[in-house]
């Protein structure tokens, strides 16, 4: 499960060790950009509009249309 991947992450953050820090953030920052995407695919599919996504994330619609919209997200059903 995701949570559980993340927290595990989230504890090894704890590290006096700058590379090993650097590390556990790079692995972090991709999994939550996994997370991210999955989420907004499902709310897209449920029927959220792509301004009801861009709120949620904190971003303008337009940009989360560009990262995840048109040839991003849905690119396989396309």
């Amino acid at each position: 499960m995701e949570a559980d991947r993340i927290a595990v992450l989230a504890q090894a953050v704890n590290t006096d060790d700058p590379i090993s820090l650097l590390a556990v953030i790079a692995e972090l920052r991709r999994e939550m950009a996994r997370l991210e995407a999955v989420a907004v695919r499902r709310a897209r599919t449920q029927g959220n509009s792509w301004t009801e996504i861009a709120a949620a994330l904190g971003i303008s619609k337009q940009a989360v249309h560009k990262k995840y919209g048109g040839r991003g997200l849905f690119r396989a059903q396309e």
